[in-house]
């Protein structure tokens, strides 16, 4: 049986309204955490996942900037609880961090920078009901935000609910055809999941045609749909955040 697990969950974990992020650790942060009130420039998404070996690529870890949004005005003191938050996470203080982005979230749920980042913790201590509960609040408050559609997919494809997933996959490509991550996870999702070989060639091809996504592993997973009978096995293949 093969397994898709995704995430560069350290992408996102300080998943904000606008900012950069970087792709190291779980301790990067985006920056900026209004609602938007207009869609967002055209994104880079995360590189494609690197091999370590010719059955198992490993996660990326190169920056995938977020996308800008125009903002509503933020209050200050929730800003400076926010910017103390992510300080928190940068030093590795996960659960003073949660706390915090708890505490932000009740006070401001509007914001959907808290709700995003509790949905990346939730995520990687397991809590996939958290994890989903949080980042659909996040989607619904930043809904022109592709980078949360994005994340919520990976969490619904690991809750096994795969046309949710699908759903938003395809709305964070609405929100920015470019979005790399969103169209190779969109395509591992047919691929490994709802078993359609022709449309995830199609969006590994998407991918690839891509100015981020000059990547060998992708082009073997096309040889190996193309050459690729009904029964047989194929690599694990890694999502993106």
């Amino acid at each position: 049986m093969r397994s898709a697990e995704t995430m560069i969950r350290s992408c996102l974990i300080a998943a904000l309204c606008a900012g950069t992020v970087g792709c190291a650790s779980l301790s990067e942060a985006w920056s900026g955490i209004g609602p938007s009130k207009e869609a967002p420039a055209t994104a880079t998404a995360a590189a494609a996942p690197k091999a370590t070996s010719p059955s198992a690529p490993a996660p990326a870890a190169a920056p995938a900037p977020a996308p800008a949004e125009v903002l509503a005005p933020v209050d200050a003191n929730a800003q400076r609880a926010f910017d103390a938050a992510r300080r928190s996470l940068a030093a590795g203080r996960t659960e003073e961090a949660e706390r915090a982005f708890v505490a932000l979230a009740k006070s401001n749920p509007e914001l959907g920078g808290a709700h995003a980042n509790l949905g990346l913790i939730y995520s990687r201590a397991g809590k996939l009901d958290e994890a989903v509960a949080e980042l659909e609040l996040a989607v619904r408050a930043s809904p022109r935000q592709p980078v949360f559609h994005n994340q919520l997919g990976i969490a619904y494809r690991q809750q096994g609910q795969f046309a949710k997933a699908r759903a938003a996959y395809e709305k964070a490509l609405d929100l920015d055809p470019n979005y790399a991550a969103a169209c190779l996870n969109l395509g591992i999702l047919f691929d490994l999941y709802l078993r359609d070989g022709k449309r995830a060639l199609e969006l590994y091809d998407r991918y690839l045609a891509l100015p981020t996504g000059k990547d060998a592993v992708v082009n073997k997973w096309v040889a190996d749909l193309k050459n690729r009978k009904p029964a047989q096995s194929v690599a694990t293949k890694k999502e993106q955040s």
